[in-house]
């Protein structure tokens, strides 16, 4: 017993020693420390040994641990983890395998040990230890949700999450919780890919040969779930609206799926009466929708309220045989209630951008009035480094729908935010404006004016905006190179720039673009210009 012990203390020496060489601890506090785990090892190699002997090891070891935490951050040193904590760590998980492979029957044991692989970043050991102790505690539901859950969330793993639910019907085939906390995994995860779609599509990433399966995306796997818990259980099993009143997920899917209830088969002979038929889906939607937004009052809620009114205008807006079918159906009740829900939601949610862009679309798509003062107010009450997007929907639908002069208005106003992100997006989408209304000439007074609005400019973000209009006027414009010239010559800027730019004019330049150019590059030198 006694060369067991000895061994394992040797076997900390390398991490004690590098404790006390780095500055961590004391020579003091390692001799404590190795005091101390002696009377631990000795009391776990008895012939009888106890549960809380193992507690107290793995309790000490995780204050060492504790405590090289806030040592490090005191003396900012985040070397050698893994001579120091990694051994540690690795200790604590053999003492607690240890423990739960003598007393199996201790769930809290077992739990105990997923909560300390899930603090100390030991995340790959959670799997392990909940596939052990399910199979010593198969009978319990709780531990199945809980481990699926655990691989969703921790590990960021669906299909092993998936894995387990089934797995866990197997045992439990009738279990109500399991269904419905499957059927909720089921929902998060095509709403977190539809996430990741939307993300990456605005950052027109290349997918590559990755490709998101649209039934995922719109909660198939979802409605199967549903399918079977109601196949298997009699009655409404998953009891959504009472059990998850706080899941704006589910509440979404109530509604959706009231779209896809079965209609009367003589109604849907005709086309008045399949449009009839949908009308009345829609509003049985709408319905659920409002009983969500009442039982959970949350920006989530909202905007899925908002996103379905938004999503099934679009459809009847670019659909015209459908639009002229229901113009009688589609009264302008219908129309005052989508604009009420969108500026409703933007009273209750007045910070959120996602909830504004929304609500703006919706209305822009209803044809409302106003929308211009609906955007001062949307940019307002929403923080002004996230108003990116508010910005450019504002942009397009002023491009789209009002003068040119109320149109270059909007832009100034851009111009003159505080935030770079929209100052920079807008002197494009200006410029760009301004080549396809006016053409060359308006586009040079409008880049002429973005610098003047820009009172304190950094010089990176000049040399864009030079750049960026060189590749439209570089082959004709000589001002323009000379300017950029003396923006290089001035307290901002790097004269030794001034022969590469001169040379790339002398290069792009055409014509007679090209003698005017250099005189007027000759007098500059000269300091007659």
């Amino acid at each position: 017993m006694a060369e067991i012990v000895q061994q394992r203390i040797e076997d900390r020496i390398p991490e004690l020693e590098q404790l006390e060489r780095v500055g961590l601890f004391t020579k003091k506090e390692v001799k404590s420390i190795i005091k101390r785990v002696t009377a631990l090892e000795y009391k776990l190699t008895r012939l009888i040994v106890n549960k809380e002997d193992f507690i107290a090891y793995i309790q000490y070891e995780i204050n060492v641990l504790e405590l090289i935490k806030k040592r490090r951050a005191h003396i900012h040193y985040q070397f050698k983890r893994e001579e120091i904590e990694y051994p540690i760590i690795h200790r604590i998980n053999s003492t607690f395998r240890r423990a739960t492979n003598k007393w199996k029957d201790d769930v809290q044991l077992w739990l105990s040990h997923v909560a300390f692989c899930k603090k100390w970043a030991t995340k790959g050991q959670i799997s392990k230890v909940f596939s052990s102790m399910l199979a010593i505690h198969p009978d319990k539901p709780a531990l199945w949700i809980m481990a699926a859950k655990s691989e969703l969330e921790d590990r960021n793993s669906s299909e092993s999450a998936r894995h387990l639910f089934l797995r866990s019907l197997r045992f439990h085939p009738n279990n109500q919780k399991v269904y419905q906390e499957y059927f909720r995994m089921e929902l998060l995860h095509s709403e977190k890919l539809r996430k990741q779609q939307k993300d990456l599509e605005k950052a027109e990433m290349d997918l590559g040969e990755y490709e998101f399966s649209p039934e995922i995306l719109r909660g198939k796997l979802a409605e199967v779930v549903y399918r079977n818990a109601t196949g298997q259980i009699k009655g409404n099993c998953l009891s959504l609206s009472t059990n998850y009143t706080e899941d704006s997920f589910t509440w979404d899917f109530m509604a959706k799926r009231e779209l896809e209830a079965p209609g009367a088969g003589e109604e849907l002979q005709t086309a008045k009466g399949r449009a009839s038929d949908i009308n009345r889906r829609e509003e049985r939607c709408c319905q659920v929708y409002e009983e969500g937004v009442k039982s959970l009052n949350s920006e989530s809620m909202w905007t899925c309220y908002v996103a379905f009114c938004l999503e099934r205008l679009k459809r009847k807006t670019n659909v015209q045989e459908l639009k002229e079918k229901l113009q009688i159906l589609l009264s302008s009740g219908d129309t005052e209630g989508a604009a009420s829900v969108a500026m409703t939601a933007t009273r209750r949610y007045s910070q959120s951008v996602s909830m504004w862009s929304l609500s703006l679309q919706t209305l822009i798509q209803l044809g409302s009035g106003d929308i211009g003062k609906h955007f001062q107010d949307a940019l307002t009450n929403v923080n002004p480094k996230e108003s990116l997007p508010l910005w450019q929907l504002q942009f397009q639908w002023s491009t789209d729908n009002q003068s040119p002069e109320e149109t270059e208005a909007v832009f100034k106003r851009g111009l003159l935010s505080a935030v770079a992100a929209v100052a920079m997006e807008t002197k494009e989408s200006y410029l760009d404006w301004s080549y396809s209304t006016g053409g060359y000439k308006k586009a040079r007074k409008t880049f002429t004016s973005c610098l003047f609005f820009q009172e304190t400019p950094k010089m990176h973000n000049l040399r864009d905006c030079y750049e960026r209009v060189l590749q439209e006027f570089g082959t004709t414009d000589d001002d323009l190179w000379l300017q950029y010239i003396q923006e290089e010559l001035g307290p901002l800027g790097q004269p030794e720039n001034c022969g590469k730019i001169h040379w790339r004019a002398m290069k792009f330049l055409e014509g007679e673009s090209v003698e005017r150019f250099t005189s007027k590059y000759t007098l500059l030198q000269t300091g007659h210009l």
